[in-house]
C-alpha cells in the first residue's frame, strides 16, 4: 500500500527526466495561458492532476474548446477537440525543440492558432523551446511513480480544502515552479508583494499575492533542494511564524525559503502517512491563522464527509 500510494521519489535518480517533463508542462501550460482570459491569482494558468496524468481542462479557441492531456501512464500527449478531432504524440526521450514543434503542428492541424512566450519560467539558465536541442531522457517508471505520488497528494490536499468556508483555491499544478499547491485566503488585502521571483514578472507575483494567504504544496525536488518535500508558508509572514509549533516533529523551518518544509520520505515512512500530512497542513495553517489574526470562526468548518451536507 505504501509503495503504490507513496512511491519512492529520488530526485537525483530521475532529475533529467523530471526537467524534461517540467519543460513539457511549461509548453502545455503556456498554451492554456495564451488562450484563456486572466483569472485572479493566475488560476487560469495551472494544470490539474487526472487519473492518467496532468491535464489542462477545456481551453477556449476560435476553433472551439479543446484540451491537452499528458498521459503519464501510457506516456502519450493527447489533444482533444470538442468537435471530435484528436491528435497524439508519444512522451519519450528526445529534444524540447522537437516536442514544441510537434505540439504546435498538432494544434495547427486541428485549426487552433496560438503563439506563446517561448522562454521557460522559473528555471535556471533557460533556453527558448525552439532552440533547446539537448537530448533528454524519459524514465517511464520514474514518471509513473511521480504520477502515483501526485494522485495521493492531490486527494489529501482536496480533503484538507473541505475544512474551510472562506475563499480557497482548487488544487493546482503550477508548471512554472513544478509543484502542486492549495491556498486559503483570510479575505483581507495584503501589502504589495516586493516581486523579484526569478523568471516571473513582478506584475504576476503582485497579482498572485494581492490578498493574505496560507499556502501549502508539494514538489518533487530541484537542484537547489534535491529532495521531494511538502511546504507551507504565509503571505505576509506574521511575526513569530518561524517559531510556531508545527507537526509532525520532522517539519522544519527554512529561513532561506521562508517556509516550513516536511520531507516526503518522512511522510512516506510514517505509521499513517495521510495523518502525518494532514497534521502538517493543519498545524501550519493554524500558525498562520492564529498569528495573522484571521477570523477563524467565520472561515473554518469541519472537514467534509461523503454524502453528508455541511451542518448550518
Amino acid at each position: 500500500m505504501t509503495e503504490s500510494q507513496w512511491p519512492k521519489l529520488d530526485w537525483q535518480q530521475w532529475r533529467a527526466t523530471a526537467l524534461h517533463l517540467q519543460l513539457m508542462t511549461q509548453i502545455v501550460g503556456k498554451i492554456r495561458l495564451a488562450l484563456t482570459p486572466w483569472l485572479n491569482h493566475g488560476w487560469h494558468v495551472p494544470l490539474y492532476v487526472t487519473p492518467r496524468g496532468l491535464g489542462t481542462s477545456p481551453i477556449p479557441s476560435e476553433a472551439g474548446p479543446f484540451e491537452i492531456d499528458l498521459d503519464l501512464q501510457a506516456h502519450e500527449l493527447r489533444v482533444t477537440c470538442a468537435g471530435g478531432g484528436t491528435r497524439t504524440r508519444p512522451l519519450e526521450a528526445g529534444t524540447i525543440a522537437a516536442f514544441y514543434a510537434d505540439i504546435l503542428a498538432m494544434l495547427a492541424e486541428l485549426g487552433i492558432a496560438v503563439k506563446i512566450v517561448t522562454l521557460p519560467n522559473e528555471m535556471p539558465d533557460p533556453v527558448r523551446f525552439p532552440d533547446d536541442h539537448a537530448e533528454r531522457p524519459w524514465d517511464r517508471e520514474a514518471v509513473a511513480r511521480f504520477h502515483r505520488a501526485l494522485l495521493t497528494v492531490d486527494r489529501i490536499f482536496k480533503q484538507f480544502r473541505t475544512g474551510f468556508l472562506g475563499k480557497a483555491s482548487p488544487v493546482h499544478f503550477f508548471w512554472g515552479s513544478f509543484d502542486l499547491a492549495v491556498t486559503r485566503f483570510s479575505g483581507r488585502a495584503a501589502p504589495p508583494h516586493p516581486g523579484g521571483v526569478p523568471g516571473l514578472p513582478d506584475a504576476v507575483t503582485r497579482e498572485a499575492y494581492s490578498h493574505e494567504v496560507s499556502s501549502a504544496g508539494f514538489w518533487p525536488g530541484s537542484d537547489a533542494a534535491p529532495r521531494a518535500a511538502f511546504y507551507s508558508y504565509a503571505y505576509p509572514t506574521p511575526e513569530g511564524f518561524a517559531e510556531a509549533p508545527v507537526r509532525p516533529e520532522a517539519a522544519l523551518w527554512s529561513s532561506e525559503l521562508g517556509e516550513f518544509l516536511l520531507d516526503y520520505d518522512a511522510v512516506r515512512s510514517a505509521p499513517d502517512p495521510e495523518a502525518a500530512l494532514l497534521d502538517f497542513l493543519q498545524s501550519t495553517y493554524d500558525a498562520a491563522a492564529i498569528l495573522g489574526s484571521w477570523d477563524r470562526a467565520a472561515l473554518e468548518c469541519a472537514p467534509g464527509e461523503t454524502r453528508k451536507p455541511r451542518r448550518v
